[in-house]
């Protein structure tokens, strides 16, 4: 049997919505998350790592691809990834590794040669190139775990308001009252149990590469118990309801949005008291706590089986959650909080417990794995291995800023950007450049700038692009995004010179 020729084991595994301050913000010390900090401890926790893009469709396509959304160009949830680029898993397969998928990772397929009628052209939540999906855990298109939750007993069924019954509180109540299911059938508590039992066989099979995808704590709001009661809501931090005075504001909220936040929420985020902004808080918070729960599970398991000293542990979310900020839940922003993620990498026989400030990006992550496995990272990705950092050495030419994009219009049906804005479908996006101190915002369409001053307005408050003392700073940092946007156009095949 043919075996991989990499050092060991890869686990890539990421949440979904995550923000980082779980584990360094103001949040870390209101949520137990045990697991996830002996990982740190034995790993590197990299403290300022962002995402290029958001939502999940785009942000997991630069997550495996390791390319910015201006070159895979998968911008929106739906919108296919071509097929020539090349994915971390197509890439681990030249190793001799089989990529193992326990999850989604909503990857839209090129429909290019296929029939307008297949079934896969129905979903956004595809399966990406060079994956082996073992479990299955869509969460609009899902079947396995809603089965799962149906042959144990429970009344799994369609609502006549649309949501499937398991998204919906015992008895319809509030998001505080506990999920219809029991925590030991949740849906991470499936996904965990199902891929401890694939690869406690595999391993008898030489190395693995699996990656493992947890669907929380993406909304909707419910938990079963305990996890629903965990957090004590009074005790959080309220969250920060200060805005920039800016058309990007006004158009976020020119019409309701995030009803499925929780049952029964009807999109109007500032009608939400500061009661219920605590509560939402909490059970995202415990829905955290849950995935930190399971995921010792397979740390444990790792331990006990020895595999431990052999296996890379990458771990990370495809993006953030405004979690109230702002008065704004979900991730279609433009402030840090949907974009700042937690990382944290585990490298056999690398230093235990450091602590990386540098500015890394989502694009980063494919290359790091690619480059421990031994393989050479393809041209045309716009991200770099992050291995050196475990050296204690980092480069001395790491990046001193952050590129990262999102984009808020739709082909069919006119957002509340494009119809508030006046924008057409492509001109309703951000660009965003983000140094240690200023970060530089810059919209399509000419709607007007943002400029903040992170160290001193941490929270994005003041948007100083109207202040015409700072017309200098903004031209310095739109030069730098333009730069740094024409150095990293498709790189595929521009270094080859044929018949020069």
């Amino acid at each position: 049997m043919t075996r991989p020729t990499g050092p060991g084991n890869v686990l890539f595994v990421t949440l979904d919505q995550c923000v980082a301050s779980i584990l360094t913000g103001p949040l870390a010390p209101h949520v137990p998350t045990p697991n996830l900090d002996r990982l740190a401890a034995s790993g590197i926790l990299f403290e300022n790592h962002f995402t290029v893009t958001l939502p999940c469709g785009p942000a997991r396509a630069s997550l495996l691809t390791g390319l910015y959304a201006m070159n895979h160009r998968a911008i929106r949830n739906g919108t296919p990834l071509a097929r020539h680029h090349a994915t971390i898993a197509t890439e681990a397969r030249r190793a001799g590794y089989e990529p193992l998928l326990f999850g989604y990772t909503d990857i839209a397929p090129d429909p290019t040669g296929r029939d307008p009628e297949d079934p896969d052209l129905s979903v956004y939540e595809g399966v990406a190139p060079g994956f082996r999906e073992v479990v299955e855990m869509q969460m609009e298109a899902g079947r396995a775990w809603p089965a799962d939750l149906r042959a144990k007993g429970y009344d799994i069924h369609l609502r006549e308001d649309g949501w499937p019954s398991y998204y919906v509180p015992s008895g319809n109540g509030g998001p505080r009252d506990p999920a219809i299911f029991a925590a030991a059938d949740s849906d991470t508590a499936y996904l965990t149990t199902r891929t401890l039992e694939a690869l406690d066989y595999r391993r008898d099979f030489g190395p693995w590469f699996a990656h493992l995808a947890y669907i929380r704590p993406h909304p909707p709001l419910v938990a079963p118990a305990p996890w629903n009661r965990l957090i004590d809501a009074a005790a959080l931090p309220a969250p920060n309801l200060a805005a920039p005075d800016h058309p990007f504001v006004e158009a976020w909220f020119s019409r309701p949005s995030n009803r499925s936040l929780f049952h029964g929420h009807d999109g109007d985020n500032r009608a939400l008291s500061l009661a219920m902004l605590a509560d939402l808080r909490a059970v995202y918070l415990g829905l955290v706590a849950e995935v930190d729960h399971h995921f010792g599970r397979v740390l444990d398991w790792l331990a006990a089986t020895g595999q431990d000293r052999d296996t890379l542990i990458v771990l990370t979310a495809d993006h953030g959650e405004m979690l109230g900020d702002k008065a704004m839940f979900g991730k279609e922003s433009v402030f840090d909080a949907a974009f700042h993620v937690p990382l944290i990498l585990r490298v056999p026989g690398a230093a235990a417990g450091a602590r990386v400030t540098a500015l890394t990006e989502s694009v980063d992550v494919t290359p790091t794995i690619l480059d421990w496995i031994g393989l050479e990272v393809p041209a045309a990705m716009d991200g770099r291995s992050l291995l050196p950092f475990g050296t204690g050495i980092p480069p001395a030419d790491w990046r001193d800023a952050l590129l990262a994009e999102a984009d808020f219009g739709h082909p069919q049906d006119p957002t509340r950007f494009m119809q508030h804005l006046g924008l057409s479908e492509y001109q309703a996006g951000a660009t965003i450049l983000r140094e240690d101190r200023w970060k530089y915002v810059h919209f399509g369409g000419g709607v007007a700038p943002m400029l903040f001053d992170l160290q001193n307005d941490p929270d994005e408050v003041s948007n100083l692009a109207t202040d015409p003392a700072y017309l200098p700073q903004i031209a310095r940092l739109r030069g730098k995004m333009l730069d740094r946007m024409a150095e990293r156009r498709d790189r595929r095949l521009t270094g080859l010179a044929q018949g020069a």
